[in-house]
């Protein structure tokens, strides 16, 4: 749903797991990272931290857009480096408004 939804307005990447999304950021700086805490291999808070001591990745905004609404899972994402912490169930709008903001559209 996100790659149809952003991919007609943005140039979309994706990848299957944080090790995949560290390789393809860091060929390519993006204007922004969206990750989930919740996927296979490297969760979502490790790779925002790895991505933020990459040197040529350390300025891309990360939104984390996931279904772990825990007070605390909150906290963990915004000391990873997250700009935004969206959870699931979300409204397209509020999403959109939210990259919108981050990017500076």
């Amino acid at each position: 749903m996100l790659l149809k939804v952003l991919g007609t307005r943005y140039a979309v990447e994706h990848a299957a797991d944080g090790n995949h999304a560290i390789a393809l950021a860091s060929k390519l700086p993006p204007h922004l990272i969206m990750l989930d805490v919740m996927m296979p291999g490297l969760d979502g808070f490790a790779t925002a931290k790895q991505l933020k001591a990459l040197p040529t990745l350390r300025a891309v905004p990360i939104i984390f857009l996931t279904a772990k609404t825990a007070p605390t899972d909150v906290v963990k994402g915004i000391q990873a480096g997250a700009r935004h912490y969206l959870t699931k169930p979300f409204k397209v709008e509020d999403l959109l408004a939210k990259v919108k903001k981050t990017i500076g559209e």
